[in-house]
């Protein structure tokens, strides 16, 4: 005979039960959201239309782009960070998100150790440093170093903001090198590109994507790469330590984040078509003709990477005694 408390119990376990029904089978039954925490057109946001238009097709449900930029990514990081723990919201936050900001802001409106998830790692590249072809007259990365020391009123370099990797890559060069470097932050690589071109600006050490095509039409030379190993698509620029600066591996890279509380078993989905893309030759080579490299790892992995690389960042905000409110 059932018992009133049987039942109860039942009724109370039916919610639970469909919700895990839903984590393992049914999802995504509607539409899911990729907030961006950047401009259109940017280098995360490129990145992240590739990764939904697969997503959308390996999952066999729409990923709609959202655009929340400002304050650094901060306020789409919020967005994904305080959206409903349902799979529903999800999106690309970039290392500031992860490592940088908290040492950079007096105040974060998200933690990112306990407001967001990683699902696995996205994608990763390094800066790069350019100068006008036209208006700087050094033709090698040793002369450049030689030609800036010697400017009497020092030399410029533009990041697309403060505490940005471009900023602190940026600080930390001329920090290292002896060069008397002064700051000048830019909304993106579309406001630096031309500052550079136009010769108000002496160098830029960015995110490699948002500059390969001017290079490639000659009208920006590159010097070297902050990575690990040359650029697929770049082979003849140098990484730093071929050119004699030791210790200096600055990369951007992203990992895409649910809200704290998601479901493993939708995590775990995620994960999976990601590697599917990550594996795919196809996937990767347009990915680096975009300017990146795609990468994948496990929520563990992602997310010890972002912990262990903090204490880098720390430092290098210090450097730049960039602080922002």
């Amino acid at each position: 005979m059932t018992t009133r408390r049987t039942l109860l119990a039942t009724s109370l376990a039916l919610p639970a039960l469909a919700r895990g029904a839903a984590a393992q089978g049914q999802w995504p039954e509607r539409v899911v959201r990729v907030i961006v925490p950047w401009p259109p057109g940017g280098s995360t946001d490129v990145m992240a239309r590739i990764l939904s238009e697969q997503l959308s097709q390996k999952l066999r449900q729409n990923f709609v782009v959202e655009n929340r930029p400002g304050a650094g990514g901060n306020i789409g990081h919020d967005a994904i960070a305080k959206a409903t723990p349902d799979g529903y919201t999800q999106g690309p936050i970039t290392v500031g998100g992860w490592s940088i900001n908290q040492y950079l802001y007096s105040r974060l409106p998200y933690d990112p150790d306990r407001d967001i998830t990683p699902v696995s790692m996205h994608w990763e590249l390094p800066n790069i440093l350019v100068v006008s072809a036209q208006h700087n007259p050094t033709q090698s990365f040793a002369e450049f170093l030689t030609w800036a020391k010697a400017q009497r009123n020092g030399v410029s370099y533009g990041s697309p903001g403060v505490g940005t990797t471009g900023h602190l890559s940026g600080s930390m060069f001329c920090n290292r090198m002896g060069i008397d470097g002064q700051h000048v932050p830019f909304r993106g690589a579309a406001q630096i590109i031309p500052a550079l071109l136009s010769g108000d600006l002496t160098f830029a050490l960015d995110n490699l994507a948002s500059y390969v095509p001017v290079i490639a039409e000659g009208r920006l030379r590159a010097f070297v790469i902050s990575g690990a190993e040359r650029w697929p698509t770049l082979p003849n620029i140098p990484v730093m330590r071929e050119v004699g600066v030791e210790d200096f591996v600055v990369t951007s890279w992203c990992a895409w984040a649910v809200p704290n509380g998601v479901p493993q078993p939708i995590i775990n989905r995620v994960n999976t078509a990601m590697k599917e893309v990550t594996d795919s030759p196809e996937q990767q080579q347009r990915f680096l003709r975009a300017g990146a490299r795609t990468v994948w790892a496990t929520p563990e992995d992602t997310l010890a990477r972002a912990r262990r690389e903090r204490s880098m960042w720390q430092e290098l905000v210090r450097i730049s005694g960039a602080r922002l409110e």
